[in-house]
């Protein structure tokens, strides 16, 4: 199976939720209100973070089942029933937890409204269902994306997806906007996706093979998974401190005012995630030599087509929040999705050097840059915040994200790192931020100026771009055109 065609997969899988949610955001807004959508927000975020309790076992199932893809099946089952069965202990644990700890941020330290505080305290034991059902879910997809099932993965994902967006907002319309009802539905959507997981993974790695729990193989598991679990455990942290924080030193409504724009930014990084996901079996499975090859191609054909669009979307964020959620929200959202923009860019090419480190077996290197970071990006985040409030954030968030992409592609690949590349790249992203904030300019002289920066980036892209990957777009290009042609003549 090639990469090619496993991005593809991985890219199209996250292409229909990205479209799917920016049609149900605002409906989500009318229906349940500002207020109620930033306490959502908070609450997947604390799911999220609390996804740690996998342990790191779903990327080490994919990178151990990878590693054996020439081995005996019952090799791989074995993996299997290692990883599920520590998986299952730990998730009620990460549950149990989060029961406690969010009972206790959003009873005492989350600013909202008194009249929603109840809701959300009788929210909470769906809220703690979730994470075995996440966990569960990270090693049934590690296990398949290490026999590169990408397809059945990408499916699976997108129907739950779909039905995650669909199934809470049909209950707002109909029964009102209680955030139980809202909860519940959603873990419910979750739990049948883990059982279609269960079964397809059945089909691919279980079947007539018998079922050992071998406890070697759960310590292995746990050695690599080990690292990635530290690294799970101070990554979200990075991530997700910025709007606890938020929640905290303002409200909620300067919750969902920040994290709309942050929502968009994240969504340019299914490019690079269905490339460097459907990347990771193959590197798992070859020479360090080979691996930096593939791994100097990823960041070269990342930074072509990559560039252009954000430097697009810095443009034209903000009359598309205008018409997508309102004016007044648009205002306040846009010139911090312009600097997201940007540390989302890096963040993209980050993800490569990041599957090199964990394919090569070193997840401890990634592991130790991100706690390096903590310290500095917690001090940052409450000055820029204190100081400067939201647009002071996402300075400090964009700014984490290039310190995180140059320590570990320094890490991963010293000399050949596509340095230069990068830095062709970086002066002309920020000088679109620059410039895109002048919306109170002539709108044909700011129009200019964005289709030149996009346009001549596009044009440096091209030229960057793989030699053997031109030859192969050249070909469909060719092809696409010339059956044009022919039934148009015909």
């Amino acid at each position: 199976m090639s990469i090619r065609r496993n991005s593809s997969y991985n890219l199209i899988g996250s292409a229909i939720p990205l479209i799917l949610s920016l049609i149900t955001v605002p409906i989500y807004l009318h229906l349940i209100g500002v207020e109620r959508y930033g306490v959502l927000a908070i609450a997947w975020l604390l799911l999220g973070y609390f996804g740690l309790f996998d342990l790191g076992l779903g990327r080490a199932t994919s990178f151990r089942i990878a590693a054996l893809r020439d081995a005996a099946p019952q090799e791989r089952s074995d993996i299997f029933w290692a990883a599920l069965a520590a998986n299952v202990a730990m998730g009620c644990i990460g549950g149990a937890i989060l029961w406690v700890a969010s009972g206790y941020f959003f009873g005492h330290l989350f600013k909202v409204a008194d009249a929603i505080r109840p809701e959300i305290i009788e929210s909470i034991p769906w809220l703690a269902l979730s994470v075995p059902v996440a966990t569960l879910t990270g090693v049934l997809t590690g296990a398949l994306q290490g026999r590169e099932k990408f397809l059945q993965v990408n499916l699976i994902s997108t129907v739950s997806t779909i039905f995650f967006q669909l199934a809470p907002l049909s209950l707002a319309f109909f029964s009102g906007p209680r955030l139980f009802y809202l909860l519940e539905s959603a873990v419910l959507v979750r739990l049948a996706a883990l059982i279609w997981l269960m079964h397809a993974s059945h089909q691919v790695i279980t079947r007539g093979s018998r079922p050992k729990l071998i406890v070697s193989e759960i310590k292995a598991l746990l050695r690599y998974g080990g690292w990635v679990t530290i690294a799970s455990l101070f990554g979200p942290i990075l991530y997700m401190i910025d709007r606890l924080t938020i929640g905290v030193m303002l409200n909620a409504i300067a919750v969902t005012i920040y994290t709309i724009p942050l929502q968009l930014a994240q969504r340019i990084a299914i490019v690079p995630s269905a490339l460097t996901t459907a990347l990771f079996p193959r590197l798992s499975a070859s020479t360090e030599e080979h691996q930096r090859i593939l791994g100097t191609t990823a960041t070269r054909v990342l930074c072509s087509v990559m560039t252009a669009p954000i430097i697009a979307a810095i443009f034209l964020i903000q009359p598309f929040l205008t018409l997508w959620v309102g004016t007044d929200l648009a205002i306040k959202a846009a010139p911090l999705g312009r600097i997201l923009f940007v540390g989302f860019w890096a963040n993209s090419l980050a993800l490569v050097p990041f599957n090199q480190l964990q394919a090569r077996g070193r997840p401890d290197l990634v592991t130790k840059i991100l706690i390096a970071e903590v310290p500095p990006y917690i001090a940052a985040l409450y000055f820029g915040l204190r100081e400067f409030g939201l647009f002071g954030c996402a300075v400090v968030q964009a700014a984490r994200y290039i310190v995180d992409l140059l320590l570990l592609a320094f890490v991963a690949n010293r000399k050949g790192a596509n340095w230069r590349l990068m830095a062709l790249n970086f002066p002309t992203l920020a000088l679109a931020v620059l410039c895109a904030g002048e919306w109170n300019a002539p709108h044909w002289l700011w129009f200019l100026t964005g289709t030149g920066l996009a346009g001549g980036t596009a044009l440096i892209g091209w030229k960057t771009f793989p030699a053997e990957l031109k030859d192969t777009v050249a070909q469909r290009l060719h092809s696409l055109f010339g059956k044009t042609r022919a039934q148009s003549d015909a």
